[in-house]
């Protein structure tokens, strides 16, 4: 057990948990909704610290990040645990494992070292902290990101958003890019699928963006819950309103764990979900889980095709010090410079 950060101690050997914007009240002997961090004897401990459920190289575009160091490696790490218990959960294996298994925790112990030691050794650019929710498991994390700094590696969340501003301070000066997963614009969607709510997404968002840090938006297109019309323009208008240069990825639901009485998102739906971006005002809209047009990188100004993409491939990129080469307009990003 290693005590955790930001946390109050309350009477009766209560603590508040500052992590997330839960700011779960925890009594001695239990956990927070998160399932991973316990208040033991009045001490906020994080019961996940160093402990990994999952270690693999990945592509940078499987984030999904497309404007940060495209056809790089990024080495991905998780451990169980998470904020959210999302209906639909892709990882709900790992991320909800504490809580549908008696709060059994599981993972290897790897010293923080020894991933970034690993990631140099497998030619990363960047480590990424994915799968499930980085910040229930944040002093690990910090850890890791510190020494990845001083190697010259790249830090990458995948997240909820779901942290709290304070969170956000500890991490920033270490943080390079995040991928937001943005469930939808309204209350109901969090309350009824996610548990929680949409402002506090929405607020990480415009402070991550204020404080320099590459951000993208992912939301899941889920036939029924957030795909009706006034629900996507009104999503895309709210990333808009934070900043057109976001790229928004609208991505093709599959039936999982216990969202599975709904077909998967239909082609059109999401065609007309990057429509209803573009028309917003974004920049960068791509169509995820569906192989095809939807994923290249397109100049904002002239329309070139500026980096083609095969899944998670990169099949070219004729960009030139982040821009298009055939106008130079700069494209939003974080590239290679040949300079």
């Amino acid at each position: 057990m290693h005590e955790a950060m930001l946390y109050d101690r309350l009477t009766s050997g209560r603590v508040r948990c500052r992590v997330c914007s839960h700011g779960c009240v925890i009594e001695p002997g239990t956990r927070g909704i998160c399932a991973v961090r316990e208040n033991v004897d009045g001490t906020l401990v994080s019961l996940v610290y160093g402990r990994l459920i999952a270690r693999d190289v990945d592509p940078i575009e499987k984030k999904p990040l497309y404007h940060f160091y495209p056809g790089t490696r990024a080495y991905s790490i998780a451990s169980v645990g998470c904020n959210f218990t999302c209906l639909h959960c892709q990882n709900h294996y790992i991320s909800q494992y504490p809580r549908e298994h008696a709060g059994r925790i599981i993972g290897d112990r790897v010293p923080a070292a020894e991933v970034v030691s690993d990631a140099v050794a497998n030619g990363c650019r960047s480590i990424a902290y994915t799968y499930t929710e980085p910040t229930v498991t944040v002093e690990y994390v910090l850890d890791v990101m510190r020494l990845a700094k001083e190697e010259g590696l790249a830090n990458a969340w995948v997240s909820n958003g779901y942290f709290t501003e304070e969170t956000l301070a500890a991490i920033a000066p270490y943080l390079d890019a995040v991928n937001v997963d943005l469930k939808g614009i309204s209350d109901r969607v969090y309350h009824e699928i996610v548990g929680g709510n949409v402002r506090p997404v929405l607020d990480t968002i415009e402070r991550l963006t204020e404080a320099g840090v590459w951000v993208e938006v992912t939301t899941l297109v889920i036939p029924g819950v957030n795909d009706g019309a006034d629900e996507l323009r009104w999503t895309a208008e709210a990333i808009v309103g934070i900043s057109p240069r976001i790229p928004w990825h609208v991505s093709r639901f599959f039936p999982a764990y216990r969202l599975v009485d709904r077909p998967p998102t239909p082609i059109d739906t999401l065609e007309r979900a990057g429509r209803v971006g573009r028309e917003a005002g974004l920049r960068y809209v791509y169509l995820g889980n569906v192989p095809g047009e939807g994923e290249e990188t397109r100049c904002p100004e002239c329309g070139e095709r500026l980096i083609l993409r095969s899944g998670y491939r990169i099949r070219e990129n004729r960009m030139a010090d982040g821009a298009c080469p055939r106008c130079g307009t700069a494209v939003d990003g974080v590239w290679f410079s040949s300079g």
